[in-house]
Order: C-alpha cells, then sequence, then structure tokens
C-alpha cells in the first residue's frame, strides 16, 4: 500500500473532482451532519478557495485513489503575535481508515504550518465523535484551556 499526501492545485481539475468526492464523504457522513453538499457547494467550493491567499488543501491517494482530504485555513493568534493552522475538515474515506492517512495529511499540515511561522494547530471535534478524538490526541492535540478553573474551550457559532 503506498500512501502519498500532497498539496491541491485548485486549478487542476482532477484535484477540484477528488476534493468535492471526498468532501461529500464527509457530508453524508453523519459525523459530517449525514446531508450531501448543495449543488452551489459542489460548484463553487474550488474556485471560491482558489481566491484566499488563507486556505490551502490537502489530498492523499493511496495506491492512486483518492482516500483523504484536510482543507485547513491560516488564523492569527493575538496572545503569541503569530499565525496558526486551523485544520477545518479531516476526510477519511471509510474503507482508508486505519492506515495511517490522517497522520500522514497532519505530518504534511504541520510542516506547512512550521514553514509558515505558525503557532500552533486548531480543530473542532464533536463530543460523541471518540474514534477522531483518539487519532487528534495522539498526534498530540488537546482540548484548549487556559485554566483548570474556567475550564475548556469550547465551540459556539452564530449563523448568518
Amino acid at each position: 500500500m503506498s500512501v502519498e499526501v500532497i498539496q491541491i492545485d485548485y486549478h487542476d481539475a482532477e484535484h477540484a473532482k477528488h476534493m468535492i468526492e471526498l468532501l461529500d464523504c464527509y457530508a453524508t457522513d453523519p459525523m459530517g451532519g449525514g446531508v450531501a453538499l448543495s449543488d452551489f457547494t459542489a460548484q463553487n467550493l474550488v474556485p471560491e478557495l482558489a481566491k484566499r491567499t488563507d486556505a490551502f488543501s490537502l489530498i492523499a491517494y493511496v495506491d492512486g485513489q483518492p482516500a483523504g482530504l484536510t482543507n485547513c485555513f491560516e488564523g492569527f493568534s493575538t496572545f503569541a503575535c503569530r499565525p496558526l493552522i486551523n485544520i477545518h475538515d479531516v476526510v477519511v474515506a471509510s474503507e482508508y481508515r486505519r492506515m495511517g492517512v490522517s497522520r500522514k495529511m497532519f505530518d504534511l499540515v504541520e510542516d506547512i504550518a512550521n514553514q509558515r511561522g505558525c503557532c500552533k494547530l486548531t480543530l473542532e471535534v464533536l463530543e460523541g465523535n471518540s474514534i477522531a478524538q483518539s487519532a487528534y490526541e495522539q498526534y498530540g492535540f488537546r482540548q484548549y484551556q487556559l485554566d483548570d478553573a474556567n475550564g475548556a474551550a469550547m465551540f459556539w457559532e452564530k449563523s448568518l
């Protein structure tokens, strides 16, 4: 088994096709919400990401087949006064799980973050996704908290 992880070229039609297929695989999974990507998202996501200098995506191929995807965005830590990378999506197609695909993608994300002078990697994970939590912990991620008295940070949103 050969695993290759590369940075997606948003202008490459095959990369774009594989990216949308993998992201839709994630979207239709219960951990991704269980609903397929909208036609609008499927048609416009890659061109919109191509416009952003703060975005990059990685795709993993196992024996030449698209197997995993990460979408990442550069943010900024005001406390550290340095950039950070938020790993926004992590996808490994079910038939390629437990093969080290996410680990190889995380290794490349970390390399890119180091090249950019980032202070940390961040991500969100559902409370009920214990399998992903275990994988993230093995890679060195921890729940974020400033001190024990105030507890862990929570991820909130307000839809617009």
